[in-house]
């Protein structure tokens, strides 16, 4: 780990360190218990919450074949990225190992996509916060409550990455014990066994008794896979995080090894309870919410204030995360050159100041959007946003194809984290996520998404290809150590020699 300077410093590319971080300005202040939970909550958002509702509506019970084919799919992308986290550590992530399989042009276009997906989502965050708090406390407007949620958790990013580190670990532990209590609670009622249940129609016979396993036909399980992909996003955020722990490598093959369990636990598990506690056509699952509308069949008491509770507690969890993430993909992009200098400045804490508050500036921005143009400009943001997810995914499954082969040439004993059935596997998950971003075309809302966001990622791509292109142009210029200066060069990660 590097010695931190008393003032701001623009640190050097990252360059190897002993125990497998890159002394890249950023400080280890993240624990294992951080690492862990982050990695375990990583997976449940508020959407998940909020969300799943609508695809239980849309696919009835099918909606498990939808959960677990997305599942199937992050759980694919995550041992992909968690091959190259554990060989490279990076606080950019499948940013940094893009620009080094794929091109430059690739690390800055999906960089900058990626941190404007997470403004975005912190405008989204910040209102649904706002909403439940304002119903609480109706004496403070919901603007303002949008605007303490985003001030208190910047100061707890701009403090340390041990603040941003324990206030995830509670959030997410609250989420974690809500969903665990839910699935025991739930799988007692569905076997008649909880105590006090007062459910007669809780049973496994709700799979199959109104209308059958899949009511709208095979193709509810594709619209369904549309509507709950997007609420994976996040898994990723162990592998950026890892960067700034004591020991990246252990850190994300213990999170790519537990994924598989997460998503089974906390996806599979909670929506089997809920088609199984109660008519997967009941209006109450859209009307109160999937898990409300559950707990309220078996009795549970004041079970919207509980889901309440829960539902800010991820909002704050995806809220803080997600100013955690754009700020470290910020970072990066100005530690590669991609992003303006200052960006790549640590405080003698290890904090990278410029980057947390310029994301929080668009994060307010976007929240202003929201309030004053929620049906056009925020609109468009959102849907420029949208189909994001699934770029990213795709060009981790790419870089991957080609980053086996330089971690074999570099250090082979860095190969820690395979992926399965290489390359086989690999040209499945790209060919499902293409499969996905196509057939997003023949649903009005996806098409959107998808033509939205394959024009802000055309213009992003655009201004990267320029940059190189100027760049090539310009006579070159050698850089102190042989290490490529901010602008020039083509490594961007340790190489381990």
């Amino acid at each position: 780990m590097s010695t931190q300077p008393t003032t701001d410093v623009a640190p050097s590319p990252p360059a190897p360190s002993e125990g497998g971080r890159p002394s890249d300005g950023l400080q280890a202040g993240l624990k294992n218990r951080h690492l862990s939970m982050i990695a375990i909550g990583g997976v449940i958002g508020a959407g998940l919450f909020v969300g799943s509702g609508s695809g239980i509506a849309a696919a009835g019970p099918a909606i498990l074949l939808s959960y677990a084919l997305v599942g199937a799919l992050v759980v694919c992308v995550m041992r992909m990225l968690g091959e190259m986290a554990a060989a490279y550590p990076s606080s950019g992530s499948f940013s940094a190992y893009a620009d080094r399989a794929l091109g430059r042009w690739a690390g800055f276009s999906i960089g900058w996509l990626y941190w404007f997906f997470w403004v975005v989502v912190l405008a989204v965050e910040a209102t649904a916060g706002a909403k439940i708090l304002e119903g609480w406390i109706p004496a403070v407007p919901q603007w303002g409550w949008a605007l303490i949620v985003m001030l208190v958790l910047t100061a707890t990013n701009l403090a340390s990455v041990a603040s941003y580190g324990e206030f995830e670990f509670w959030f997410a532990g609250i989420k974690v014990v809500a969903i665990a209590a839910f699935v025991v609670i739930g799988l007692l009622a569905v076997f008649g066994v909880l105590p006090g249940a007062h459910s007669d129609t809780a049973g496994v016979a709700n799979l199959t008794a109104h209308g059958g396993f899949m009511p709208h036909g095979p193709g509810s399980v594709l619209t369904g896979i549309l509507m709950v992909v997007f609420s994976f996003m996040g898994s990723e955020i162990v592998t950026l995080a890892a960067g700034e722990s004591e020991n990246p490598q252990r850190a994300v093959s213990k999170a790519t090894n537990s994924v598989i369990w997460r998503i089974a636990v906390f996806y599979l598990g909670s929506i089997f309870i809920v088609v199984s506690l109660l008519p997967w056509n009941s209006p109450s699952i859209v009307d109160d919410g999937s898990y409300v509308a559950a707990l309220n069949t078996i009795g549970i008491p004041h079970a919207g204030e509980v889901m309440n509770v829960i539902v800010l507690t991820a909002v704050l969890s995806c809220l803080n995360s997600g100013l955690y993430t754009a700020s470290r993909m910020a970072f990066s992009l100005g530690e590669r050159g991609d992003a303006p200098k200052a960006f790549a400045r640590t405080s003698a804490r290890g904090v990278p100041r410029a980057a947390i508050l310029s994301s929080v500036l668009f994060g307010f921005i976007a929240v202003f959007f929201n309030y004053k143009w929620p049906d056009t400009v925020f609109a468009f943001l959102l849907n420029s946003s949208g189909a994001v997810a699934l770029f990213v995914w795709l060009v981790i499954a790419f870089a991957q194809l080609r980053m086996r082969a330089m971690i074999l040439r570099d250090d082979p004993s860095k190969l820690v984290v395979r992926m399965w059935l290489f390359p086989y596997l690999t040209w499945a998950t790209i060919g499902m996520i293409s499969f996905v971003l196509v057939y997003m075309l023949t649903d009005p809302d996806g098409r959107q998404q998808v033509i939205l966001s394959l024009l802000a990622a055309a213009v992003v791509v655009g201004i990267a290809l320029v940059r190189d292109r100027l760049r090539a142009s310009r006579p070159a210029t050698a850089s102190a150590g042989g290490v490529r200066d901010s602008a020039e060069g083509e490594e961007s990660l340790p190489t381990g020699s």
